[in-house]
């Protein structure tokens, strides 16, 4: 008997991080992100983890929604897909379940006799939370045996609404906030772990936690998480990560190693700083305000600017003849240093700056929170990802470094 996956993709999911609006909950957030520049990503990351199903798309069912919430990329890779559902802003029909076999149908119209014909999906179309737990629903009803998710932890809340311990899930991370203990270490991951547990190689599963926080609050530089619930995930080890984890640093390790980045600190020199509460002590050092949340610019003990997005921060220091340096802490109880949290330091921003001119800071209690599991990088590209793997230097106090494992 044929396995089953239902696969949606939230095309709005992380559409705030290059620009710096820490989410992209509600529409008035999207059009914000949109008119700032930024560049819907889920797609191309959900790709990434289809890719890893291509051997096996003739032995499973695969099951979508219609359009831009994953039947147009899944046609494009060559799947053969099963449309459950449409996004309402396009639903035409009441029998919204269609066959769609080696070409898309992007948007839907209804002709005379019923039957629904494609047509180009329109750009102002925007999917909704309803979307994805209707499609979730449907999945559902259909019996599937997992249900593979592009999106953040906005979208992993939908998904527990609709399914809650009923259906196996894995997360695809393509959001900014991905706390959640859902999702994959990265997209590859995720295909990978559902490929595994479709092909039965994987057959236990664990109950992982679904976060979210306040995103109103949050780009108000306070955290206010909360646990909404439990999700069904395939136990594939390493390729699942860990929710993520509050702070409770020792104090004088994280001065001390505050003082030691800024004593290190030279003229002329460009620094970003990375958000967090790690990264925040340093700023205080400093003597300057900070974005907790955010990213912010300092040059010779001054504040150049603060919360930047990703096209702002490019300006400042595009011209190769300024010094630039990076100030980045890990993700508490996850271990990644870039793709959680940081999209504003994106992957043509690291490569200017260069990997020698990184500075990775956590205090000894946070590595060790961290199980001797590796620090892991998740850019968004594979290229510049691979060369991070290896062992990176991590200051941990004033005057003391760890060398650190790290993974892409």
């Amino acid at each position: 008997m044929k396995r089953s996956v239902g696969i949606i993709i939230n095309p709005i999911a992380g559409l705030g991080g290059r620009v710096g609006l820490k989410g992209s909950d509600g529409a008035d957030t999207v059009d914000k992100a949109l008119a700032l520049g930024g560049k819907p990503e889920s797609t191309s990351r959900a790709g990434l983890a289809f890719e890893q199903l291509l051997d096996i798309k003739d032995t499973v069912d695969i099951f979508t929604c219609g359009g831009p919430m994953g039947e147009d990329k899944l046609v494009e890779l060559g799947f053969t897909v099963t449309v459950v559902c449409q996004p309402e802003s396009v639903r035409t029909t009441a029998d919204d379940t269609i066959r769609v076999v080696g070409q898309s149908a992007s948007a839907y119209t209804t002709s005379d006799d019923n039957t629904i014909r494609a047509t180009r999906w329109p750009e102002s179309v925007r999917t909704t939370a309803d979307d994805t737990i209707e499609a979730a629903r449907r999945f559902k009803e259909l019996g599937v045996d997992l249900i593979l998710f592009a999106g953040g932890d906005g979208t992993a809340r939908n998904i527990c609404e609709a399914v809650g311990l009923d259906v196996s899930v894995i997360g695809i991370p393509a959001g900014v906030k991905i706390h959640s203990a859902v999702y994959a270490i990265n997209p590859r991951n995720a295909g990978l772990a559902a490929r595994e547990f479709l092909e039965g190689k994987v057959r236990g599963s664990k109950e992982c936690e679904v976060m979210d926080i306040n995103e109103e609050l949050f780009r108000e530089g306070r955290v206010n998480a909360r646990l909404y619930g439990y999700l069904k995930v395939p136990d594939a080890r390493s390729r699942i990560q860990n929710m993520k984890s509050g702070g409770g640093s020792d104090k004088g390790d994280l001065a001390g190693m505050a003082g030691y980045v800024v004593s290190q600190m030279q003229p002329n020199t460009i620094y970003i700083i990375g958000p967090g509460s790690t990264t925040r002590s340093i700023m205080e050092d400093l003597g300057l305000p900070n974005t907790l949340l955010g990213v912010d610019v300092v040059k010779d003990g001054k504040l150049v600017a603060s919360d930047v997005s990703e096209s702002q921060l490019w300006e400042l220091i595009k011209d190769e003849a300024l010094d630039v340096r990076i100030v980045v802490t890990i993700i508490g109880g996850q271990g990644y240093i870039f793709g959680r949290g940081n999209q504003q330091i994106s992957p043509r921003i690291i490569r200017r700056v260069e990997k020698k001119n990184i500075t990775v800071v956590a205090t000894a209690s946070k590595l060790i929170a961290l199980n001797y599991q590796p620090l892991l990088v998740d850019t968004g590209d594979a290229e510049l990802d691979s060369e991070f793997t290896g062992f990176i230097e991590v200051v941990i106090a004033f005057g003391q470094t760890s060398f650190y494992e790290v993974r892409s």
